[in-house]
């Protein structure tokens, strides 16, 4: 599993207009589910983004995490980042999941992340969405459940 994980004072998903997701400050995560993705990159992903210590201290120091603060989540699942444009320049998705796991792995994701007591939102499984935030840094990180990155 993939994810991109930004720090924001809000940010939320859109829908035909409609808003699907929305938060004030705290995490949006870009989630993207591999074909060769297991439950333990569920839970691995799930525990290092909520104790992802990116937030300030008193004094500054990037030192606490979403679980510290009890912020709140936004996850949208985002395939394309298993595009791959190592030849030419379109990319190819040979490496992501199927539809079908990887609508079953972001919910499974997303409900990890609850079981941290973190309030967590969520976009619409494969539709066009609209996603606005306001990155607090700007501060943005990628994890790889494989630790390629």
């Amino acid at each position: 599993m993939r994810a991109v994980v930004q720090r924001v004072d809000r940010a939320s998903v859109t829908v035909d207009g409609v808003i699907a997701g929305k938060i004030g400050r705290g995490l949006l995560v870009l989630l993207g589910v591999g074909e060769n993705d297991t439950e333990e990159d569920i839970s691995y992903l799930a525990n290092k983004i909520a104790g992802l210590r990116i937030f300030p201290d008193e004094e500054g120091k990037m030192n606490l995490s979403a679980m510290d603060l009890n912020l709140e989540i936004l996850v949208v699942s985002q395939f394309t980042l298993y595009g791959s444009v190592r030849k030419g320049f379109r990319p190819s998705f040979t490496e992501a999941a199927s539809p079908e796991k990887g609508e079953d792995y972001y919910g499974k994701f997303s409900r990890e992340l609850e079981k941290t007591g973190l309030t967590v939102q969520k976009g619409i499984f494969g539709a066009m969405m609209d996603v606005g935030l306001v990155n607090q840094g700007p501060v943005t990180i990628l994890i790889d459940s494989e630790k390629t990155f």
